[in-house]
């Protein structure tokens, strides 16, 4: 089955459900969005990893990457593999020493591990198509929708460092900051080598 990437694009209260909140993941070559429903916990320790805030003690999330680290475990990628009854289960593919291993995780605490480790988050056509929903800005038609280009996928290792710098800025203003915490990465990275 072709995995169809994924990205947070927004976290918010859920009005109808007080103790919980809506994350909504969407297409990074698409216009279709992804709401899961997650508790309050596990959105404050998405949130807290997306602003890079650096909590005085290791949040629950925290521990597991320190674990997965400290053990030489790489979180290669987050797979929101099914939809069942109205609940989503996801995997963690993790790598050890050349060998891949997949862990059956909750959705809402793999999402909060992809985000540690800026690893990619995948799902299926089929789960798309049954919960997925299309955001469209007014006025605009599904032949207008269909046709309006799609984003260009490529990986922020294959940019030229000056339009790093510049998608950095342009970010930044749009304030995506998930986005621009994974470019100010690439471009640490590149200037330390």
């Amino acid at each position: 089955m072709k995995k169809i990437e994924l990205e947070i694009v927004a976290i918010s209260h859920t009005a109808t459900q007080s103790q919980n909140y809506a994350l909504v993941l969407g297409e990074t070559e698409g216009v279709r969005r992804l709401p899961i429903v997650i508790g309050s916990f596990e959105a404050q320790s998405i949130a807290v990893a997306m602003e890079r805030i650096a909590p005085p003690r290791p949040l629950t999330h925290d521990l597991m990457c320190n674990m997965l680290n400290t053990f030489k475990i790489e979180l290669k990628e987050v797979i929101i593999s099914n939809l069942l009854d109205g609940v989503f289960y996801a995997s963690l593919v993790c790598q050890q020493g050349g060998e891949l291993t997949e862990i059956d995780s909750r959705t809402s605490d793999a999402l909060a591990l992809a985000v540690r480790f800026g690893c990619p988050i995948y799902s299926y056509e089929f789960i798309l198509e049954a919960a997925g929903v299309v955001l469209e800005t007014p006025g605009e038609k599904d032949e207008e929708r269909q046709r309006r280009p799609r984003k260009k996928s490529s990986t922020l290792s294959e940019i030229d460092l000056e339009k790093l710098k510049k998608m950095l800025e342009d970010v930044l203003k749009a304030e995506n900051y998930e986005r621009a915490a994974q470019i100010r990465d690439e471009i640490s990275r590149r200037e330390g080598d």
